[in-house]
């Protein structure tokens, strides 16, 4: 049974920083492609970030230049690194693993597998 847990969400000011961290259980950090979701209040989910096991990051246009995501394959996490943030940032923030991840002519795409984290509360705000 593969688990995500979540952690690192809060209250920021604009500009400010933080850093979501998703630990995987299990023996699928490793092989898996993984990625970042969020979901604004009344919004649909939208993939921010993801990256395959080995290889490239690939960002939304609204967050590159501010958000990295980094995989620590000793400790089986994926973080989000989140600078500069703005009020338009503030969301409930999902990790997801074992999605599908294609790479063509220079870009790339993540579909969503079926395992998510319970969500972290990010809230940007003066």
């Amino acid at each position: 049974q593969v688990q995500l847990v979540e952690s690192g969400g809060g209250l920021v000011q604009p500009g400010g920083s933080l850093r979501l961290s998703c630990a995987a259980s299990g023996s699928i950090f490793s092989t898996t492609a993984m990625g970042w979701y969020r979901q604004a209040a009344g919004m649909q989910r939208e993939l921010v970030a993801f990256a395959p096991s080995v290889g490239a990051t690939h960002y939304t246009d609204s967050v590159k230049g501010r958000f990295t995501i980094s995989r620590d394959p000793a400790k089986n996490t994926v973080h989000l690194q989140m600078n500069g943030l703005k009020a338009e940032d503030t969301a409930v923030y999902y990790c997801n693993a074992a999605g599908t991840y294609r790479s063509y002519e220079g870009a790339a795409s993540y579909s969503p597998g079926r395992y998510w984290g319970q969500g972290t509360q990010v809230t940007v705000s003066s």
